[in-house]
Order: structure tokens, then sequence, then C-alpha cells
């Protein structure tokens, strides 16, 4: 029973701690964001870059670019930095929007299409980069 006893002892005595009114209450946890997010720095939200998607939001977005050419997933961290730098092109608007999804989701050995970017073009808007 003692231990109970100690454990009351040390919550009444930092439930009867006053702070004064310029005194930050260090009880009470910081706020979280919303999203959890990995680096997400103020020059990356300044450049239009979305947040990293984490847990279903991830999922959701690679089977959405798997669904244009599943070797674009192969390398999940490659898709994920190319979907977010897409944004930043969509954001900005511009007609070449397809082709630049084309050349920056595909290589040399495995070229992409215009039609191809428009595809995945229209995958970032449904998941990642939504207008």
């Amino acid at each position: 029973m003692r231990p109970v006893a100690a454990l009351l002892a040390a919550v009444a005595a930092l439930s009867l701690t006053a702070c004064s009114a310029g005194e930050k209450d260090v009880t009470k946890p910081a706020p979280r964001a919303t999203t959890p997010t990995t680096d997400y720095s103020a020059p990356e939200m300044t450049a239009g870059l979305p947040p990293e998607p984490m847990g279903a939001g991830r999922e959701v977005y690679l089977r959405a670019i798997r669904a244009v050419d599943p070797r674009l997933v192969e390398d999940e961290e490659k898709a994920v930095d190319a979907g977010r730098n897409q944004c930043a092109t969509l954001l900005d608007g511009g007609d070449k929007a397809d082709w630049l999804a084309a050349q920056r989701f595909g290589n040399d050995s495995r070229p992409l299409t215009d039609a191809q970017g428009r595809q995945l073009n229209a995958a970032l808007r449904a998941t990642l980069c939504p207008e």
C-alpha cells in the first residue's frame, strides 16, 4: 500500500503547483500535427511539395501509380519522391505536365509516354496532390 500512497502524494503535489500567468505549463504535451510527416520543411512547403504520404495514404498512392505501370513502384521511395515533385509541377500548371510526369517517373530503360504521364497526373490529383 505504500507505493500507492507515495504515488498519490506525488500527484497531489503536482496538482498543487501553480504557474504564474507568464510561465508556460510544461505538464501539458505539445500539440501534435494531424498528419504525421517526416522532415517536412518550410522550403518544401514553399516549393509546393506535399508532405510525404504515410500509412494508408501511402498505400493508396502507390496503388494508383502501380495501376499505370507496376514497375514504377519497384523503388517505392523513388515513386514517392517523383510524385511529390510532380505535385509542384501540377500546382504551377503549364501545358507540359503530362510530358514532365512521363520524364520524372520513367527512365532510359523504361521510357513512358505522354499518355502514361496523363494517367500519372490523374493518379496524383486523386491521391497525393488533389487540386
